[in-house]
C-alpha cells in the first residue's frame, strides 16, 4: 500500500527547505560582516601614522635672533622685535638677541656660535638677504647647512609676491639645518620680518626642531 501521507508530508517538507535556506543567507553577507570592522581598521591605522609623525614635535622651543646691520642697534631694531613678538604671542622664549655688522666672517661665526649653544633651538636672522654688495647673510648661512630647507624660501616669496609683486626677486631669504638646529635668514625690513616668522616659521618650528634634533633619524 502506498502511503499518500508520507507522501505528502516529504513533498512539504522539500518544499519548506530553500525558505530555510533563503531566511540564513544575511548572516551570511560580507558587507554586513567584514565592512565595518576593515573601516575601524584604516582609522586606526591612520591615527597611528600621524602620531607616529608628529611623536618628536616640541612644544616650547628656545630662539635665537640675530640682527645684521651696519646700521641699527638691538635698541632700534623693529625687525627684531617682530620676530620676538611672533614666537613669544605663541608661547616660546627668546633665550638671546644679538647684533653682528655686515661682514661674512660675523656673521657666519655669529650663527654657528648660536647654533651650538644647549638652550638653542632655532635661529632667526634678520637682514643682509638682499642684492647689494654688503648683503652676505645668505652666502655666510649656507656653508653651515648640513640640510637646506628650500621650502621656507618658496612659500615666503610666494606670500610676499601677493604684497610687494615682482620686487620679491630681490629676496633671497633661505633656510637650513646647521648643527641639527633649524636657521631662517629674514629680510630685515620689519614686515617681511614679521611675515616671515607668523606666516612660515612658527606655525611649524616645533616640528621642524623635533625633527632636525632626532639622533634616530
Amino acid at each position: 500500500m502506498v502511503d499518500f501521507q508520507s507522501r505528502e508530508t516529504r513533498r512539504d517538507d522539500e518544499d519548506e527547505a530553500p525558505a530555510e535556506d533563503a531566511a540564513e543567507e544575511p548572516a551570511d553577507d560580507p558587507l554586513t560582516e567584514e565592512s565595518e570592522p576593515h573601516q575601524h581598521d584604516d582609522e586606526a591605522e591612520h591615527d597611528h601614522d600621524e602620531h607616529d609623525h608628529h611623536h618628536h614635535d616640541v612644544e616650547h622651543v628656545g630662539v635665537a635672533i640675530l640682527t645684521v646691520s651696519s646700521s641699527r642697534s638691538l635698541d632700534d631694531d623693529p625687525a627684531g622685535d617682530a620676530i620676538a613678538a611672533a614666537f613669544e604671542a605663541d608661547g616660546h622664549e627668546v633665550v638671546t638677541r644679538e647684533l653682528v655688522r655686515d661682514s661674512y666672517d660675523r656673521v657666519q661665526g655669529g650663527i654657528d656660535n648660536l647654533a651650538g649653544r644647549g638652550d638653542v633651538d632655532v635661529v632667526v636672522t634678520t637682514g643682509g638677504t638682499g642684492v647689494t654688495p654688503d648683503d652676505v647673510t645668505v652666502e655666510a648661512a649656507e656653508p653651515l647647512f648640513e640640510k637646506t630647507l628650500p621650502g621656507f624660501g618658496e612659500l615666503f616669496r610666494r606670500l610676499s609676491y601677493e604684497e610687494i609683486g615682482e620686487k620679491v626677486v630681490a629676496t633671497r631669504a633661505t633656510a637650513g639645518v646647521a648643527d641639527g638646529v633649524p636657521v631662517f635668514c629674514l629680510p630685515g625690513s620689519e614686515h617681511a620680518a614679521e611675515l616671515g616668522s607668523e606666516a612660515v616659521v612658527v606655525p611649524e618650528i616645533g616640528h621642524l626642531v623635533g625633527l632636525a634634533g632626532r639622533e634616530d633619524a
